[in-house]
């Protein structure tokens, strides 16, 4: 692999051995480096800019509640990259993009100017500089402790603290979302299925402290709204912070019974909710769930074309049937943009089983968001190819996925999950306490 920065090569079997970093090192956080750990310098040749506080209020004209509009809207690309060129610009793509753009000859990235607009609120750069210095990774880098609030690694020495900065990333502390999941035929027909999803994060609660957590990371409500034989099933899921430990508990409300039930199957490789067969649980949100099942490496950083600041894909002026096309999402709505991502690469430990025998991530450096996976099959073959399309949801100041798309090499369908333009975006607002998601609330809710 060429062009890469800060190759460090750690693996994650040595991951007990994670100590937190020194006092002068966290001293570099809001100096040379951002305050999540990312370099603010911009990059030798330009065309990645210098971190300058990331997008921090909202543009003129938009209101809370709106679809966000786009800052950076009427900018011309600046370059194209198709499967005619694909050679001149693989150094910066991912071995997923140079796959589909040879597997499809309408495929491209359409590349824009660079901007590096993720912020978070000064609570998550306080807390992320406070615990920097205690956090560490316990039980074999199967949780962490020492830390609350902010991103627990900002200057990674493995790659299990990469993947562990990506499952604490902050967005927002209670949100709701109403978004759509399709996965179309190869002619390009679909099947709207309709989500209420709700979160309250609370690894991110103000004033919370690590003994309050009881062990949860995330409370997690899914409700499906269509289509009619679906509609009504509700899951709940308490993400704990140590799966092994204490792997998530999960229950599913079934309409057919009318009573819930628990849900031990939520996780690892068994199937997406209503998603086809076409990702595996710990899919969602690009990762999610124990990292037992792989060893981590930590491969360095690395300059690439990657989705970026994807207003378009969240425009309320857009409709779904422009964005489902066969065989792959409409690629001039996409946006691409030069930026520098840790490269994480993931394999199975023997003795364990997963349909991913590897899978290899590129995480933002700005937000710890996973903007894409390359995941391959038994054989080493790659499979999978999964990219979050992200923008910063300025009101919330977080930076996360309006769209994500999981797409299948071998039997040319894809998942798109996140579709919100054609009804209300997401609402960060929302009040909520962890009480509220307890399984009893299951059956206050079930309606059929």
């Amino acid at each position: 692999m060429k062009r890469i920065l800060l190759s460090l090569l750690f693996v994650s079997a040595t991951a007990g051995l994670s100590a937190a970093i020194s006092e002068s090192q966290a001293a570099r956080l809001g100096g040379d480096l951002t305050p999540l750990g990312g370099e603010k310098a911009g990059n030798a040749d330009g065309s990645i800019p210098a971190w300058t506080g990331g997008i921090t209020t909202p543009p003129a004209g938009y209101s809370v509640g709106q679809h966000h509009l786009d800052p950076y809207a009427g900018e011309q690309p600046l370059y194209t990259v198709t499967p005619a060129n694909v050679d001149h610009y693989q150094d910066h793509l991912t071995a997923g993009q140079v796959a589909m753009l040879k597997a499809y000859p309408d495929y491209k990235l359409v590349v824009y100017p660079s901007h590096r607009s993720a912020s978070n609120p000064q609570r998550i750069y306080d807390a992320t500089k406070k615990y920097a210095t205690t956090a560490k990774l316990t039980n074999g880098g199967n949780g962490v402790t020492g830390v609350v609030v902010g991103i627990p690694f900002p200057i990674p020495e493995n790659g299990l603290e990469v993947i562990w900065n990506h499952l604490t990333r902050y967005r927002g502390v209670g949100a709701v979302r109403r978004i759509g999941q399709a996965a179309p035929q190869r002619n390009g027909s679909y099947t709207l299925v309709d989500f209420t999803d709700e979160f309250l994060f609370n690894y991110a609660r103000e004033n919370i402290a690590e003994s309050e957590l009881d062990n949860v990371l995330v409370y997690f409500k899914q409700t499906v709204d269509a289509p009619a034989r679906l509609a009504g099933t509700i899951l709940l899921v308490h993400e704990t912070m140590d799966q092994v430990k204490e792997p998530r508990h999960a229950w599913v409300y079934n309409t057919g019974r009318r009573r819930v039930t628990r849900a031990p199957n939520i996780a690892y490789d068994n199937p997406g909710t209503a998603a086809d067969g076409q990702r595996t649980s710990d899919q969602f949100d690009m990762f999610n769930g124990a990292p037992d099942r792989y060893d981590w490496k930590l491969v360095g950083k690395k300059e690439m074309l990657v989705p970026y600041n994807s207003y378009t894909l969240d425009s309320g002026k857009v409709k779904y049937a422009d964005i489902l096309k066969p065989l792959h999402i409409n690629q001039d709505l996409a946006r691409y943009e030069m930026h520098r991502v840790w490269v994480v690469d993931a394999t199975l430990k023997s003795g364990t089983s997963h349909l991913y025998s590897r899978r290899t991530f590129y995480v933002d450096e700005d937000s710890w968001q996973v903007l894409a996976v390359d995941q391959y099959d038994s054989r080493g073959a790659l499979w999978r190819v999964s990219e979050a399309h992200c923008i910063n949801y300025y009101d919330a100041l977080t930076f996360w996925s309006t769209l994500e798309v999981h797409t299948d090499l071998q039997n040319g369908r894809y998942l798109a999950i996140g579709l919100d333009n054609e009804g209300p975006t997401y609402d960060f607002s929302i009040k909520r306490v962890p009480a509220d998601y307890g399984p009893d609330s299951l059956r206050r809710e079930g309606v059929r």
